[in-house]
């Protein structure tokens, strides 16, 4: 639990239990739409999906809209290799969430919510289901008008992706959309949206609970609040932490490291992979310490030793993003087939070591020009893991 030099600051507050959410509820319906934003600004809480957009910002755009019907989406489709709190969060406490989709809907001005839950989390439907139904006769014997429908997707790690999300609830290929518009304007069926992640949802079920000063006073600056993190890999502590946001990445792995951790893969594939001689200097969080740098971080937190190939890393992620690429534009179905042979290329000795420097290149092409996020995200792993690790891609 306690490093040599250095206590973690864990918090606890996602896996408390629920048993109060109708008290919650009933007390939070009670207060102003706009006094409910204005305290979750003040919390500056940010998308705990990984990409960190304020959530009082994303639901002060959809209420100000005016449009007659609106909705409210709970994104539970946890792709991300690594990452597994969402699962824990709908199993254990469950009703936090419904509770925040609620809250929400009452900001916004909606009556119907939706849970996009990963095809793979099909097990869960069943006590997931039984949850809503209590919820919504809860709703109805008080005069709370909101329902949630459960939407099962089909394992598409693109659906993770908002619009995608969008398309495939339509019935639609789940391939993502332009923007603008954004979905505070035009997300489900063209309506104004707001897509929470689970995580996102039950920290504001908590700050509404508890109140935004709480909240703030936990991380550092830029970075408020406590994260959960999925830990996995070369770790003798694999589990689910909810810890505070500013740590700094020694400060990670003195606690979860086996004590010969030489890099730790931050947010899954589309993530980055920090070597050892940077650990001191990377901050998890939004933005670091003025000599650092900062990685923010969807949750997925993988541990590598020494005993690992950074070459075979490297292989199975540009495997993983060849296989899942929707393959709508082309920089991003062309890029991911030509990393993956262009990195098999130079291991065999078929192209030179210098051939590294184009496909670096490449991925600055895809950043720059891909679609969406999976594309663009494509580069992270890559850059990383070549930069650092580079006689590994050809001894």
């Amino acid at each position: 639990m306690v490093a040599a030099t250095y206590q973690l600051k864990r918090a606890d507050f996602i896996f408390k239990n629920d048993n109060d959410w109708e008290k919650i509820l009933d007390k939070t319906l009670k207060r102003a739409p706009q006094e409910l934003i204005n305290e979750l600004m003040s919390s500056e809480l940010k998308g705990r999906g990984g990409a960190g957009f304020p959530t009082g910002l994303k639901w002060k755009l959809t209420a100000e809209d005016s449009s007659e019907q609106k909705f409210v989406i709970c994104n539970a489709d946890e792709g991300e290799p690594g990452t597994f709190k969402d699962r824990e969060i709908l199993s254990k406490v469950p009703y936090k969430v419904l509770t925040a989709m609620a809250v929400c809907g009452h900001v916004i001005g909606s009556q119907q919510g939706y849970i996009y839950l990963r095809g793979e989390y099909k097990f869960l439907v069943p006590e997931l289901q039984k949850a809503i139904n209590e919820f919504e006769y809860y709703c109805q014997q008080t005069g709370h008008e909101f329902s949630i429908k459960i939407f099962l997707g089909s394992g598409a790690y693109i659906c993770g992706e908002e619009t995608a999300l969008f398309e495939s609830m339509e019935g639609k290929r789940g391939e993502p959309r332009n923007k603008p518009p954004y979905p505070t304007s035009s997300g489900y069926m063209s309506q104004p949206t707001v897509v929470n992640n689970v995580e996102t949802l039950a920290h504001t079920f908590t700050i509404f609970k508890y109140g935004a000063k709480k909240f703030y006073d936990l991380g550092v600056q830029y970075s408020r609040g406590s994260k959960l993190f999925s830990v996995s890999g070369d770790t003798p502590k694999p589990g689910i932490y909810e810890l505070e946001l500013g740590m700094s990445l020694q400060d990670f792995v003195n606690e979860f490291g086996d004590g010969d951790t030489k890099a730790v893969q931050v947010g899954g594939a589309s993530g980055f992979l920090v070597p050892r001689k940077r650990f001191e200097k990377t901050t998890i969080g939004y933005r670091g310490k003025l000599t650092g740098i900062s990685l923010p971080t969807g949750g997925s937190m993988m541990l590598y030793n020494s005993s690992r190939s950074m070459y075979n890393v490297l292989d199975n992620y540009l495997e993983f993003f060849r296989e899942e690429s929707c393959g709508q534009c082309t920089p991003c179905r062309v890029g991911c087939q030509q990393l993956h042979s262009g990195i098999k290329a130079v291991k065999r000795g078929e192209k030179p070591a210098q051939y590294l420097d184009k496909l670096l290149k490449l991925t600055e092409t895809m950043q720059l020009t891909a679609k969406c996020g999976l594309g663009q995200s494509v580069a992270n792993s890559f850059s990383s893991i070549v930069e650092n690790f580079r006689e590994e891609m050809i001894y």
